[in-house]
């Protein structure tokens, strides 16, 4: 893994959609773009403009394709590994509904996980598995320029967590706008955050 290169991974969560706004779970539902999203993607040009991006890899989910393609990006690559979280049971519920179903107040995913529904449901160490993937994937291709991941709300702050090289759970620490661009990069060897959820406009 290198940690020499001035170059920057380039996080971008997709725009938002009827279930971002709403703050409700959308891991496996294929939801397309609202209008204010796709203006969101588009007003993400503006900040990608000028920068080297050599690869881009993006979710294979709609909210996530379109987002890529309203930011101008080329040549963008479907990497499953970038899929949001499948929150089996949870999908569709938003954060105080799950906390009134499971008669608990303090009930948060990063702790407490999913339960299986129509879908398996993954952990947290299960997504954090599969973005380790993307880490080992991208982060040689600094060497060349900056790369950019169009994913998903917690995807993408798992994957921040790793890259940083800490715990998963710290995740749940990462706040991350629908719309909003984020750079993860070296500074010194270590691995840092350059700036954190710019732009978009909703949770």
């Amino acid at each position: 893994m290198s940690a020499h290169s001035d170059h920057s991974i380039v996080l971008i969560r997709h725009g938002a959609t009827e279930w971002s706004r709403n703050g409700r779970h959308t891991g496996t539902t294929d939801l397309p773009l609202l209008p204010e999203g796709e203006a969101d993607a588009r007003k993400l040009r503006d900040q990608l403009d000028g920068l080297d991006i050599v690869a881009t890899f993006c979710s294979p989910m709609q909210r996530a394709r379109r987002t890529a393609e309203l930011a101008g990006l080329d040549d963008v690559r479907i990497d499953p590994d970038l899929r949001e979280w499948d929150y089996g049971a949870y999908e569709g519920l938003s954060t105080p509904q799950i906390r009134e179903k499971l008669g608990d107040p303090s009930w948060e995913i990063f702790a407490d996980g999913v339960e299986p529904g129509d879908t398996p449901g993954e952990t947290v160490e299960d997504v954090a598995a599969r973005v380790s993937h993307v880490v080992r994937r991208v982060v040689p291709l600094l060497e060349v320029g900056n790369v950019a991941l169009v994913a998903h709300g917690h995807s993408l702050r798992i994957f921040a967590a790793i890259f940083l090289r800490q715990e998963a759970r710290m995740g749940a620490q990462l706040i991350l706008n629908a719309g909003s661009l984020s750079t993860l990069g070296f500074y010194h060897g270590t691995p840092c955050i350059q700036r954190w959820n710019t732009g978009g406009d909703y949770a």
